[in-house]
């Protein structure tokens, strides 16, 4: 098994740097505490997943959490990025084979068969490994978010909940190429786990945008959706398919609070947490996906929901309603076939049976049907194979299972991620637990989404479809609407211009058939205010009006910009702030006669050297020569320098030094350079450059002072042998270079405090004169 090198290792190179795992420490654990409170100790550390099962159902037995990962697998498509004890490496390979070489090297002897699991992997399997499965088409959008997120953790705690007995269960890894000492491992992992729970933590209310929830598609969009996979039901393509919609809000505070409201609210037996670092996953789902346990395997397919009565008599009622139901019973035993026919290829010929079909199953507020579907796992197959053979799973694509993928991907609008893919744990000793994520959230970037859906069947009625899903999405909408009277004092919504108003900063649009979203063909300006004073307004405005008349050969819009970003502050309550405005103007083509597009947005600024904590900044050259007339102008085409700015960061760096064809010295990507030696300041010559407003500041500031000012071409490879480097922008002013290219760069103390002192003090005191003017002439009135 070997995939193609990536930082120069392949899969098996990889595996000889990893440790081994020597041994399982494990004791009884006494605790007062419920479960979830334990558990709540861990919630804020990255890798932390807790599997609770509610409900007192027979796959509902244990709580298990797992915490302080000393191992991490997260990928994306072909992608596999493994991080074990701060060390990160790289594989460009199918990340189900990598899954499979890591439980082949970490592989242990089951000798606790009364626990699920002593130690394994944690974590997520999303949707989208469907992928790395079959050929599909890809045209939702995507998250961004992992693949697939799995962790081994160095605490699993188990409560068996049938007998009420808890165990701590320590994986001790070590390294192949040097003797630890076990002891130390295991008590240092006791320690933190006992003073973890100990200490409490202070846990922020969770509440959401005002606003309330969005949709991925509208109401008629859904039902011309439904309409739409009927098509396909009555030409014969599918028999079922699974369809969804994803709703989104903002979020704030606590995620595991919000998990905690959810288990109170309704207990299932597959509730899931999962801190999984700049996301986290919530998820409440009734449902197993697959079960192994050595060689049996089973899974659990649910089709069929009904509401539970809010008397006894019709609570009767509706569950004798669904076991009677002709629609259910033909969805359900849809996919008992199909999940039969997933198993029988990796399972010994025979084995695979139905051994209960349409089980009534009872929670908090639903009823479900339920089937189990077991098997006996073929000699030479593993839980990999068992997982690929399966996922995802049929109850919720729909039957045939690669046609209905098709068309979910051409009728969602966005990616599942998570949603109806797995959540759970696969052991290094032959046993895995898989739920289903459906009733599931993601929090990432202070949004929360999830997604809910049905099947659709030749005899759906889309106004029904469509009220399905909000009723499966009541549990989450319920525990989150009510939070909305809180958000308006938790969370101001950003404002910005756009157009000649203001409106909340996320509903700004532009169109996507516009010239400057498809070419790039718009400018703009980036300006530091300080406590309502604006720097250098009237040189940013006019650098954008003639770029505007040079690029277009048109009359700029008539704008008076000191205006707008005056209204812009007092909408955002940023009068005594430090911030960055931007101005944008760009082409916008519309057929209802609208040429131009017109925003501005601003946001606090805090400086590069504060946010760094450094004196300085270190450049490193990017190798690519810029060659480009636009260079002369502050264009949206601006991928270029966005491309050298990650090029430096990616080498510990903080800016990217520009170079010419000619391998001179040009700027960086995002400020002008200059260096001063003695009495004189040098600027390098480049046949196109962005005229610097502030670096014009600079050199009438240097000049006053008794500064020659001269402009000649550097080579590069000179540069770092110059002293005093300078970069200047709006928003930092004048910043040393502290290196270059690895290189130091000398520098006279004093220079860039006077000339920033210069910068904004004197813009400042030209303002305050003519503010006091303004006022003179009023009181004489």
């Amino acid at each position: 098994m070997t995939g193609r090198k990536i930082n120069g290792l392949n899969i098996d190179e990889l595996l000889k740097q990893l440790p081994c795992l020597k041994d399982v420490h494990q004791e009884t654990v006494q605790l007062d505490l419920p479960f979830e409170q334990i558990a709540k100790s861990f919630a804020d550390d990255k890798g932390t997943v807790l599997l609770l099962s509610g409900s007192s159902l027979d796959c509902s037995r244990y709580h298990i959490l797992a915490a302080k990962p000393w191992l991490e697998v997260t990928s994306k498509q072909e992608k596999v990025f493994i991080r074990c004890r701060g060390k990160e490496s790289c594989v460009h390979q199918d990340p189900f084979s990598v899954v499979q070489a890591l439980l082949n090297h970490f592989k242990l002897e089951d000798d606790s068969h009364d626990l699920p699991i002593h130690a394994g992997l944690f974590g997520y399997f999303s949707y989208d490994l469907k992928d790395r499965i079959e050929k599909l088409p890809r045209t939702c959008t995507d998250t961004g978010l992992p693949d697939l997120c799995l962790y081994a953790p160095s605490i699993i705690f188990v409560q068996d909940k049938e007998t009420g007995h808890a165990r701590l269960c320590i994986p001790v890894p070590v390294n192949q190429t040097s003797v630890e000492k076990t002891d130390d491992i295991i008590q240092d992992t006791r320690r933190f786990f006992f003073e973890k729970i100990r200490h409490r933590v202070e846990r922020e209310p969770f509440s959401i945008d005002n606003a309330g929830f969005c949709s991925s598609l509208t109401k008629p969009e859904y039902i011309r959706s439904v309409k739409r996979i009927i098509d396909y039901l009555r030409a014969g393509d599918i028999y079922q398919a699974n369809f969804s919609q994803r709703f989104e809000t903002g979020f704030y505070g606590d995620s595991y609070l919000l998990f905690l409201d959810l288990f109170e609210r309704n207990p299932a037996s597959f509730f899931s947490y999962i801190h999984a670092g700049d996301h986290k996953i919530v998820s409440t789902s009734p449902e197993r996906f697959i079960k192994q346990n050595g060689r049996y395997v089973e899974t659990r397919p649910i089709k069929g929901t009904i509401a539970r009565g809010r008397t006894t008599k019709q609570d009767l009622e509706n569950g004798s309603k669904l076991t009677r139901s002709v629609k259910d019973d033909a969805e359900l035993t849809m996919i008992v076939d199909l999940m039969r026919n997933d198993l029988s290829r990796v399972t010994k010929h025979g084995s695979v049976a139905v051994t209960e079909h349409k089980r009534l199953e009872p929670y908090e507020n639903v009823f479900h049907l339920v089937s189990v579907v077991e098997g006996e796992l073929e000699e030479g197959k593993t839980s990999v194979d068992f997982l690929k053979a399966t996922f995802p799973g049929g109850s919720i694509t729909g039957c045939p299972k690669i046609r209905s993928m098709e068309i979910i991907d051409e009728l969602e609008s966005v990616k599942r991620h998570v949603y109806t893919g797995s959540i759970g744990y696969i052991s290094f000793h032959d046993t895995m637990d898989l739920s289903i994520a459906i009733r599931t959230a993601t929090i990432f970037n202070h949004k929360i989404f999830f997604s809910v859906g049905g099947g659709i069947v030749y005899d759906s009625d889309p106004e029904k479809e469509y009220q399905e899903t909000l009723d499966k999405g009541k549990t989450l909408i319920e525990a989150l609407s009510g939070t909305q009277k809180n958000v308006e004092d938790t969370k101001f919504k950003a404002k910005a211009w756009v157009d000649g108003k203001i409106i909340d900063q996320d509903k700004a649009r532009v169109s996507a058939v516009s010239p400057g979203f498809q070419y790039g063909a718009g400018l703009f300006e980036t300006i530091c205010v300080k406590k309502g004073t604006i720097f250098r307004l009237s040189d940013h405005v006019h650098r954008l009006n003639r770029s505007w008349e040079k690029l277009f050969s048109e009359t700029p819009p008539d704008i008076t910009w000191k205006n707008v970003i005056d209204s812009l502050i007092l909408a955002n309550g940023f009068q005594d702030k430090v911030l960055a405005v931007k101005l944008l103007v760009s082409k916008d083509e519309c057929e209802c006669g609208k040429q131009v597009f017109l925003a501005a947005f601003a946001r606090q600024y805090v400086h590069r050297l504060e946010m760094l904590d450094k004196k300085g900044l270190d450049l490193v050259t990017y190798p690519f020569p810029r060659q480009s007339p636009l260079a002369d102008y502050k264009t949206l085409n601006y991928l270029y320098y966005d491309q050298a700015g990650r090029f430096a960061k990616a080498r510990h760096a903080d800016e990217a030094i520009v170079v010419n064809p000619d391998q001179t010295i040009s700027e960086t990507n995002t400020a002008s350079i200059l260096a001063i030696k003695d009495k004189t300041v040098i600027i390098p010559k480049s046949d196109h450059v962005l005229g610097g407003v502030t670096l014009k500041s600079v050199l009438g500031i240097l000049s006053g002072k008794g500064y020659d000012i001269c402009k000649t071409r550097i080579p590069k490879e000179h540069f770092d042998s110059y002293s005093n480097i300078i970069l200047t922008n709006a928003l930092m002013g004048a910043v040393k270079v502290l290196t270059i290219d690895g290189k130091k760069i000398e520098q006279e103390p004093g220079i860039c405090s006077m000339i920033n002192e210069q910068l904004f003090k004197l813009e400042s005191n030209t303002h305050r004169r003519k503010k006091n003017r303004k006022e003179s002439s009023l009181n004489l009135v």
